[in-house]
């Protein structure tokens, strides 16, 4: 199939943009590589000191420098119901590494924060710095040289993309990144939203809430929404960092497991020790970073994204802009209902065809570029596959589904959901922002009404339950941005403005905060950039201010202040030292002080990455 006119011209000005800084990246890269296994550079010292703990076998496999050495590189903690499962992967990685020939080692172990938890919490205001030190982390391990691959156990919202930038950086290695799979299914996604509401109306008490809560996220593995951690997972096939068919396959099954030793051979057959070396660094060009974002958008992602993809592309030397995502979002179509864009889950997602029918859409669309390499091989075909169990133990690929087998949560390309993937850009008198409209109704992708301020969600919170809400208006939550108090994600307001928009009122959210991927039905413009700390346009709002949000035209603008009198205005300021201390945050004072702008993936890695 012929590549799609758009997907082809987004590419390219991709990659002109890029030609410097990749190929000063693929220059290291390189360079990096040349020498050979890592090993060898050692000293005697170091490398007694880097074996010294290894069993019998694996000391004298090391003591030479023809055996590959997976670096293995964990996010498990067991507070966390998706890295749970992680706990017994380092045993098996090792005896699958031992029975193929190689050595496997756990070189580092990462932080891994449950944005779960952390809702609406002063802890979530550590949780997009994590993904930075998840990448300097990552970094620490990989440092001591030792290593001819890596495979990454991580899943979920910050972890993903923290340790896809640590593998970039360490781009001359190999990587493969090793799932550990959705939960089974719980209470329905609806149901619950619908108890939240209840509470948020307190027409139901917390024991009622808990109860629905604990139905829903019940067992070990991913939370089954289509949030960060599963768009985490679509991202990481459709990039083709995981093995064919891998993403979503339950915890604790034995499908599961075989595919963490399948992953394993995969990754010492990858090292520059066999005859397929495959450095991720080369692997993850400007079409795999395309290929991510129309698998966003064909899915109806996180808007995490918007950043995370924008500072994982920069750790491969790719400058990777919003224009670019909101382009390809114009021509692919939304071909996913996974809740909160419907009423299904991953678990649904999957048994209808799962990422082989997704990828094989998208593929003779021509919305994909096809030709890539991946962990598996050469060209994104090989991921039209889906494995199965044989009677052996062993994982086969067989091929997909040829067609869905339900498609009212996935749908082929000929019956989408929606011709564009609702992940828009806004732009205008307050700066630059993202919007998802997959799950908003399209009467509500225009909303005009009065500013009410609000400088934290608790305050928004107060005024809702004070009965002062009751009305049309946008609420502008700003001083959320990375270097006020580190970005938060604002799911704590979705109840009450879906209740208020249920009520029949016109209401839209404004922030340069956060609602990541369980963004919902009510109009939210976020990641509002520049942020108010830095004295953006969104610190001279006033209340009353008519705001217009539109989707549609994507734009976001401030109606009836004149030109001259908007430049006039004086951007207000805040204190936020409350927010500065307590829970570690103060810790995290440098990482505020140096974090960049939304749009280049406030990460905090300076101009270069």
């Amino acid at each position: 199939m012929t590549l799609h006119d758009r997907v082809a011209e987004v590419t390219e000005r991709l990659r002109v943009r890029s030609r410097a800084k990749r190929t000063a990246y693929l220059d290291r890269l390189r360079r990096a590589g040349e020498s050979g296994p890592r090993r060898s550079t050692l000293s005697c010292g170091n490398l007694a000191h880097g074996f010294a703990a290894c069993g019998l076998s694996d000391k004298a496999a090391l003591k030479g420098d023809v055996v590959p050495n997976l670096a293995i590189v964990t996010a498990y903690n067991d507070m966390l119901s998706a890295h749970q499962p992680f706990e017994v992967f380092p045993e098996k990685i090792k005896q699958a590494a031992r029975d193929a020939g190689g050595v496997a080692q756990v070189a580092a172990g990462v932080p891994a924060m449950c944005d779960g938890v952390t809702q609406g919490q002063p802890g979530m205001e550590l949780s997009l710095f994590s993904r930075d030190v998840i990448a300097m982390s990552a970094a620490v391990g990989l440092s001591h040289n030792m290593f001819d691959a890596a495979v990454f156990l991580g899943v979920c919202d910050k972890i993903v993309p923290g340790l896809v930038i640590a593998a970039l950086s360490f781009g001359h290695l190999p990587a493969i990144f090793v799932p550990a799979g959705p939960m089974t299914s719980g209470l329905p996604n609806d149901e619950k939203a619908r108890i939240r509401q209840l509470y948020a109306e307190g027409k139901i008490g917390r024991d009622e809430l808990l109860e629905a809560e604990s139905k829903s996220y019940h067992g070990p593995g991913t939370c089954t929404f289509y949030g960060t951690a599963n768009s985490n997972q679509m991202l990481m096939e459709i990039m083709g960092l995981h093995l064919p068919g891998a993403s979503f396959i339950n915890p604790n099954t034995p499908l599961r497991d075989a595919l963490t030793v399948e992953a394993t051979k995969r990754a010492l057959a990858i090292t520059a020790l066999g005859n397929a070396y495959t450095p991720v660094g080369e692997m993850i060009d400007e079409r795999a970073v395309v290929n991510g974002v129309v698998g966003l958008h064909a899915t109806g992602g996180s808007t995490n994204h918007a950043m995370h993809l924008v500072a994982m592309a920069a750790a491969a030397g790719i400058t990777l802009t919003w224009d670019d995502l909101s382009d390809l979002s114009d021509v692919v179509p939304l071909l996913c209902r996974i809740y909160p864009n419907g009423l299904a889950d991953v678990n649904h997602f999957q048994a209808a065809g799962g990422m082989g029918f997704l990828i094989s859409e998208l593929l003779d669309a021509g919305l994909l570029h096809g030709d890539v390499t991946t962990v598996w091989g050469q060209g994104l075909d090989l991921y039209r596959q889906e494995p199965k169990l044989s009677e052996d133990g062993t994982v086969t690929w067989q091929p997909g589904a040829a067609k869905s087998h339900d498609e009212a949560v996935l749908a082929p390309t000929a019956k989408a959901f929606s011709a564009n993937g609702g992940l828009k850009m806004l732009d205008g008198d307050l700066g630059k922002a993202v919007i998802k409209i997959s799950a908003v109704k399209p009467e509500r992708h225009v909303i005009e009404a009065p500013a009410v301020i609000f400088h934290s969600q608790d305050d928004l919170m107060a005024a809702f339950k004070a009965g002062e809400l009751e009305k049309d208006f946008i609420a502008v939550v700003r001083f959320q941005g990375p270097q006020a108090i580190g970005m938060p994600e604002l799911h704590k307001l979705t109840p009450p403005l879906g209740v208020l928009q249920d009520r029949g009122f016109k209401v839209a959210l404004v922030t340069d905060g956060r609602m990541s991927g369980a963004s919902g039905k009510v109009p939210a413009a976020i990641h509002v950039t520049p942020e108010a700390a830095v004295g953006g346009p969104i610190a001279k709002l006033r209340d009353g201010d008519m705001l217009r949000l539109d989707a549609v035209a994507g734009s976001l603008t401030v109606v009836g202040v004149s030109a001259e009198d908007w430049q006039a205005r004086e951007a207000v300021t805040e204190d936020l030292t409350e927010s500065h201390f307590g829970l570690g945050r103060e810790l995290f004072a440098p990482f505020r002080a140096a974090a960049g702008p939304a749009d280049l993936g406030a990460h905090v890695f300076g101009a270069d990455v």
